[in-house]
């Protein structure tokens, strides 16, 4: 990560103190502030805007956000595109949060590049910006709340690994080769099995954008391509549900592909628990939501706030789904 500690900025401490001093509590979900910084009622106000709405892992995200919003008696909005391909919409959606005056910005980018010009006129306008999940590129944010996806990559690598039986051919179907945790996760796995099993040949990576027809697409082709396929790493919730649904559709016995995934969700657990999914990496989505909140509350009080929190990433399958510290990341 690039994040090294900053300051937030202090021209808001006295207007941020006067503005908390105000609160009686609330933390409801807001569509808009005043224009002053404020939700129009004394209360702070932190605009979110997520990279999606379709998939469960963003709901618990906002879970996260909202609980902590509560805790610490400030609104917030929580907004995404209906798919995380829609980076025109998403960045419709933060031009819209800046010109509303938030007290901070929480910003998760699907495309690190396109976000820079925005996000500079919220650095003109001294309204602090942190991200959750993924950066925008440029020294506009102050922190990052996230899951560290190489290192989370690696642990799907290692359990790949094992297994299989340390060797064969193995595919990924990823979500993205632009935003970060695309390209972080996919790189995590693929460094871990070139670094230590070099008997497991990567035969293919593709890229389904998360969405599980395009996923379920890329996977049979896959399948067929490579008869002695042994195993597919989906690296998000949309890629690993199109692998299993691939397997289903073509009749294949449960497990003859190992099928590794990311994220959580219903439909992964009950994979899982039925067999046709070997297991997946889950991250700590509440712990984001909650995390980015606290870090755009203090950046938005002129305190400093840590360049990244890592929240954590942990292997599930059908062994540890009752675990409780398993339990407690789990989202359906």
């Amino acid at each position: 990560m690039k994040f090294g500690k900053k300051t937030a900025f202090a021209a808001l401490v006295a207007a941020s103190a006067l503005v908390f001093a105000g609160c009686a509590g609330g933390g409801d979900v807001i569509e808009e502030g005043s224009g002053d910084g404020s939700s129009g009622d004394g209360e702070m106000y932190i605009a979110l805007v997520s990279k999606g709405f379709q998939h469960q892992f963003w709901q618990a995200v906002k879970q996260g956000a909202q609980e902590k919003a509560d805790e610490l008696g400030v609104k917030i909005t929580f907004e995404g595109p209906a798919a995380e391909t829609e980076i025109a919409q998403q960045l419709e959606m933060l031009t819209t949060a800046i010109d509303k005056n938030p007290d901070a910005i929480a910003y998760a980018a699907l495309d690190p590049e396109a976000c820079v010009a925005p996000l500079e006129q919220a650095k003109a306008k001294d309204i602090p910006v942190v991200y959750f999940d993924a950066p925008c590129d440029g020294d506009v944010g102050l922190s990052l709340s996230a899951t560290d996806s190489k290192v989370a990559g690696a642990l799907a690598a290692e359990h790949m690994a094992e297994l299989i039986g340390g060797e064969g051919e193995v595919a990924i179907v990823g979500h993205s080769n632009i935003n970060s945790t695309g390209v972080e996760r996919r790189d995590g796995f693929v460094e871990k099995i070139e670094a230590d099993f070099p008997d497991i040949k990567i035969v293919d990576i593709q890229y389904g954008d998360g969405d599980h027809l395009k996923s379920a697409d890329i996977a049979k082709t896959l399948i067929a391509a490579h008869p002695d396929l042994k195993g597919i790493y989906g690296t998000n919730e949309g890629s690993a549900i199109g692998v299993v649904n691939a397997v289903n559709e073509l009749g294949l016995e449960k497990g003859k592909i190992t099928i590794v995934g990311f994220d959580s969700g219903a439909a992964q657990i009950n994979a899982i628990k039925d067999g046709t999914m070997a297991g997946a990496i889950t991250q700590d989505p509440i712990g984001i939501g909650a995390q980015v909140v606290q870090a755009a509350y203090d950046a938005a009080n002129g305190e400093d706030v840590d360049g990244f929190y890592d929240t954590g990433s942990y292997w599930y399958d059908s062994k540890n789904l009752e675990d409780p510290k398993i339990a407690a990341v789990l989202y359906e």
